[in-house]
């Protein structure tokens, strides 16, 4: 018999480490683009490191968000994904509440240093996020039930992500720094497409109605594998201004085994190992792009 995880280690899965590139990737290619426009090191790093806590803080916050309202609901209940806090019954509801709006409360803290340091304006677009984070799954009409998660995610772990990250380093804000957050937007998209693919039985008998579940298997697997396509073309695209963002294009090498499952026909159980797989592209392919927008 498996034994349980507990303690810190059950914390761990439950804050989902394979969806932490998705916080990752926006500061990289932050620190990238401040590096092209020879901004001073110690600006740079502090305003870096600021913006990392910020994107991981809420990335964890949405994820125990997640748990915690998914769980109480009963989504989970059916669930053959990662084990879930509230779902599994290894942790008390509201201890998981509480543990989202620890990981919001540090999120807002260091985004009140960023703001106090560049502009008051980014005050509203962090509660924003926050707003944006809870009520994904929670509150009474949860958008993320009526197959809206994939603009949140693009909108929320891509553009405001990526061009924040850059605003609290550079205070600028150009064409290419939209393009890049459109490509960290769209790796960050079929993390959850495909974890949306392994629930769709799950989320069909919960009555979560997520995109996966309005189009069905087959437009899922497609809709995933041309997510790589267009950041493909959108890197390409990029390269027109700056020729070395090209050398990007080997992190989707990391992406080919994924597609293959995913067009294969991988269902359930076998969709898991595909998260990992496209949270490694993501990262490889954010490093790469930081690098080459670098240099």
């Amino acid at each position: 018999m498996q034994k349980q995880p507990s303690g810190v280690q059950l914390w761990i899965l439950g804050a989902r480490p394979r969806t932490l590139p998705a916080a990752f990737v926006p500061v990289f290619v932050a620190v990238g683009r401040a590096i092209s426009q020879d901004v001073a090191e110690t600006k740079m790093w502090l305003g870096a490191f600021c913006a990392l806590v910020v994107s991981v803080a809420l990335q964890v916050g949405v994820n125990y968000a997640n748990d915690y309202s998914d769980g109480i609901k009963g989504t989970d209940n059916q669930r053959v994904g990662p084990l879930r806090l509230v779902g599994s019954g290894l942790v008390p509801a509201r201890n998981v509440k509480i543990a989202a709006f620890i990981a919001f409360g540090v999120a807002a803290v260091f985004g009140l240093f960023i703001a106090l340091a560049t502009s008051l304006a980014l005050i509203p677009v962090g509660i924003l996020c926050i707003a944006a984070g809870w009520l994904y799954t929670g509150g009474p009409k949860p958008y993320g039930y009526l197959g809206f998660g994939e603009l949140f995610v693009f909108v929320f772990f891509g553009l405001v992500a990526t061009c924040g990250s850059v605003y609290a380093i550079t205070q600028t804000i150009d064409g290419v720094t939209w393009m890049a957050a459109c490509v960290v937007g769209l790796l960050s998209c079929a993390l959850l497409v495909v974890n949306n693919l392994r629930d769709i039985p799950g989320d069909t008998q919960a009555n979560k109605k997520t995109l996966a579940v309005r189009i069905g298997d087959a437009k899922t697997r497609q809709m995933y594998v041309s997510m790589f396509l267009v950041v493909a073309i959108m890197l390409i695209g990029l390269s027109v201004t700056d020729a070395s963002v090209l050398i990007s294009l080997f992190g989707l090498l990391a992406a080919i085994p994924a597609i293959k499952a995913v067009l294969s026909g991988a269902k359930g159980r076998d969709l898991i190992p595909v998260l990992g797989a496209t949270g490694k592209a993501q990262l490889i392919v954010g490093l790469l792009l930081a690098v080459g927008l670098a240099i």
